[in-house]
């Protein structure tokens, strides 16, 4: 029996084509990888004794985790909203790669993406985090100051680019 735990907050339901195009072929694999899992979940079933198989118990908890998953991805699919019209390069929106300047002068390039696509690549940052939404509606040399590991860093915009 599971420990319960309190349901994630609601996260933004936008998403970039690509970003959904990768979850729907997740959510085929999954199914395809399932089908592998069952069939070596019954082969260790048929060995005899299920509650000392080490197979049977790792394929169980293997087929649970894909479950866990296709469930997930089968509800959020149908409600998230694919963005593909971005706007103008202006002001920081969704879908904008955004060039910043910290305190210490370092500089790094951060892409804004649904929560659901952060895992594609490390410079993309969901819109739901601290950075993105004290970045969104600034534009070109406009600052931003925000809490990161305890403490206030103030980020400088200094461009501002969206795919075509």
């Amino acid at each position: 029996m599971g420990r319960w735990r309190p349901p994630p907050p609601k996260s933004t339901p936008y998403i970039t084509r690509p970003g959904y195009e990768r979850l729907q072929a997740e959510l085929q694999e999954r199914w395809v990888i399932r089908r592998e899992v069952v069939a070596a979940l019954s082969a260790a079933a048929a060995e005899g004794d299920r509650s000392e198989n080490a197979e049977y118990i790792y394929r169980k908890k293997q087929l649970a985790g894909i479950d866990r998953r296709i469930r997930y991805l089968q509800k959020r699919l149908p409600s998230l909203k694919i963005v593909d019209a971005f706007a103008g390069n202006e002001q920081v929106r969704f879908g904008a790669w955004i060039d910043i300047e910290r305190d210490d002068g370092s500089e790094a390039r951060y892409r804004i993406v649904g929560p659901d696509e952060i895992d594609h690549d490390p410079a993309y940052i969901s819109i739901d985090a601290p950075v993105a939404r004290a970045l969104l509606g600034k534009g070109v040399d406009d600052e931003a100051s925000v809490t990161i590991g305890g403490t206030e860093q103030r980020l400088t915009v200094l461009a501002i680019d969206y795919p075509s």
